[in-house]
């Protein structure tokens, strides 16, 4: 028997064809969707345990974060404000996170997974870029909290084989001149052999990826350029190729990175083999034209940052020039205290208008390849086009209803226009992951904590940490 069915919705299905149907239902039966069609046809054919009544609200594939950074969610707030990429990553993000324990680590990872759900997230790539290889019990604590969250994660194991050259240590110790007082980790803390930062990783892969009933991945993720050897990148892409996974990196995000060097990050990259389609690449601000069509040429995906890039001034990354030459693009949240939010739907709403400002053409990124970044081209960004980013029958069973209810979504002519341009995440009712209710009538189930419990416990953890470090 069907173990559930999700009636009387205008379904999104974000297939081929982008069609969507006016009142549709889906069924479904253990992790999987069965059937997708009119509810009277649905209904008709199959019987099932359990109904969900979408009562005329959007049927959307779970959206889908393609770089995001779980940790920091407990410094935002006013500590990201006028700093630029380095200040606010060495004076804030980086003494911060280190200095967490672990349970303060499963505390922002609570507050994260609550916030995301209730966004209407069902799988996301977190980078944690802030890992140290003896002090593994702190993976552990977030990974334990992901599984208990009951959407999906990939766990990208950031590793540093490269410690901080003359020049860059130069960098830093001016920009820390800003903030003296914040207690932080010598710059070299990060960096591991190269055969470690991969056994690490191996072993990490090895005992994660594919748990939580699936629903976990691990992928080997070499940080940034300036702190990567070469090694380590093309051992980070075998890693991927042996395991069957993606591996992701921070690629030309600042200025700072392509200065004095003759050859661009991408281009860089392309000679020593980390490009092509298991690579995602996050960022990607600082490219020319030869870049955009390396990336397409070599099937290389981008997880566009485009909140967290506005806030650092970073940039305007390429992207409609991406689209044009056919690179995958996906959308990440990025870091939740630089956004400062985990809601995909507030920024592609803003990607969808921002770049026609920037390039004075109303025509580029439409509402439907905007809707795509967070649904079907953010699963083809990880590599999972086949399983998620669509309703349609054999594919994972990920799913949000869409509360069309409110005056703001008022009239509703075209859905795919309303989510991107007017609604703002907080419409999120219902989601389903890997067909199991994660959320129902905006009550979040996966946690034993009320909501009030989380929130008040990572208010409390934030204070601590702040105080602990010298945030300022």
């Amino acid at each position: 028997m069907t173990a559930l069915l999700v009636t009387n919705g205008q379904i999104v299905t974000q297939n081929a064809d982008r069609e969507i149907i006016k009142d549709g239902a889906v069924a479904i039966t253990d992790d999987r969707i069965t059937a997708v069609g009119e509810t009277a046809t649905i209904e008709a054919e199959y019987d099932a345990d359990r109904r969900i009544d979408a009562e005329g609200g959007a049927i959307v594939p779970g959206l889908i974060n393609a770089h995001t950074h779980v940790s920091d969610i407990l410094f935002r707030g006013a500590f990201a404000a006028d700093r630029g990429l380095y200040d606010w990553l060495y004076n804030v993000k980086r003494p911060g996170s280190v200095a967490m324990t672990p349970e303060e680590h499963a505390i922002a990872a609570r507050l994260y997974c609550l916030e995301a759900i209730q966004a209407g997230v069902t799988t996301f790539v977190e980078n944690d870029t802030e890992i140290i290889w003896d002090r593994t019990e702190t993976i552990d604590a977030k990974l334990g909290v992901y599984e208990a969250s009951g959407i999906r994660n990939v766990y990208g194991a950031g590793f540093a084989d490269c410690p901080p050259d003359e020049t860059m240590a130069a960098l830093l110790a001016d920009i820390q001149a800003r903030n003296p007082d914040v207690s932080r980790p010598p710059s070299d803390r990060f960096a591991v052999d190269t055969d470690q930062a991969i056994a690490e990783t191996t072993a990490l892969i090895e005992t994660y990826h594919g748990s939580a009933e699936g629903r976990q991945s691990v992928w080997p993720t070499p940080i940034v350029l300036e702190s990567t050897t070469t090694r380590g990148f093309q051992e980070a892409y075998r890693l991927a190729e042996e395991y069957d996974v993606m591996t992701t990196a921070h690629v030309a995000e600042a200025e700072v990175e392509e200065q004095g060097i003759a050859l661009s990050s991408v281009g860089y990259l392309r000679n020593i083999g980390y490009l092509g389609d298991r690579a995602l690449l996050g960022h990607c601000v600082q490219l020319d034209p030869a870049d955009v069509r390396l990336l397409a040429r070599t099937g290389t995906a981008v997880a566009h940052n485009f909140m967290a890039n506005m806030r650092l001034a970073t940039g305007f990354a390429p992207i409609v020039a991406m689209l044009d030459c056919g690179v995958t693009v996906g959308l990440g949240t990025d870091n939740a205290n630089l956004n400062d939010t985990v809601n995909p739907l507030s920024d592609v709403r803003a990607v969808a208008s921002a770049h026609k400002g920037y390039h004075r053409d109303p025509s580029v990124v439409p509402a439907q390849t905007a809707f795509d970044m967070v649904t079907i081209d953010g699963a083809r960004a990880i590599g999972r086009e086949d399983e998620l980013g669509s309703i349609e029958p054999g594919k994972q069973a990920d799913i949000a209803i869409v509360d069309l209810d409110h005056p703001h979504l008022t009239p509703c002519s075209d859905p795919v226009s309303t989510l991107v341009y007017a609604a703002q995440g907080f419409e999120i009712d219902t989601v389903i992951c890997a067909g199991t209710l994660v959320m129902d009538g905006r009550d979040v189930l996966s946690f034993d904590e009320p909501l009030d419990e989380i929130t008040s416990d990572a208010a409390t953890a934030a204070e601590a940490v702040v105080k602990r470090v010298g945030i300022e």
